[in-house]
């Protein structure tokens, strides 16, 4: 894991954050218009997970630049707690993401931006467009172009029996007009 960024305000520091297999490298570059940091070489700190996960002064600065997200994701990958799906590439992520059910699509969508960012992507719903007709023609090709084919499966492919549960008033008028 690596991450880099500038340091909070009013601060002009750069940092660099790295987590190898065995260990946390922490970098930094002092950034100023002062006399006496001109030219100052950058730090460096390299610690043993285990030693990093004992350096209290370390994760606060930690926090204080990348934020409380990035600490705890550092002290899980410490610990020995590596999530592997979140590693994987967006393209076998979306192969993936192709053979489970749009419910579980939903659900997946609201477990981190980067999967919120898959599960409504483009490609995720012209495969689901796909998975409900035989083919696809330049008229629909054109028309997904302008609307998204989110908002083709939506419009033309999702059950019916789903949209009545959504619109209860729409069915109970119905209900009320065709009754004698």
């Amino acid at each position: 894991f690596e991450t880099a960024g500038q340091g909070p305000p009013p601060s002009k520091d750069f940092y660099q954050f790295v987590i190898t297999q065995k260990e946390v490298i922490w970098r930094w570059w002092k950034i100023s218009v002062r006399s006496e940091f001109r030219g100052a070489p950058p730090g460096e700190i390299k610690q043993f997970h285990n030693d990093f996960l004992n350096d209290a002064r370390l994760q606060e600065q930690l926090a204080a630049v990348f934020g409380t997200r990035i600490l705890d994701y550092t002290l899980a990958l410490c610990r020995g707690h590596v999530d592997y799906l979140e590693r994987l590439p967006d393209k076998l992520l979306l192969k993936i993401l192709s053979c489970i059910s749009l419910q579980d699509i939903g659900h997946l969508s609201q477990t981190s931006s980067r999967f919120r960012k898959l599960c409504n992507s483009e490609e995720i719903w012209r495969q689901a467009v796909m998975g409900h007709c035989d083919m696809i023609t330049e008229d629909m090709e054109m028309l997904a172009n302008v609307m998204g084919w989110k908002n083709i499966f939506f419009k033309f492919y999702y059950n019916k029996e789903h949209d009545s549960t959504a619109y209860p008033a729409e069915e109970e008028d119905k209900a009320n007009t065709e009754s004698p």
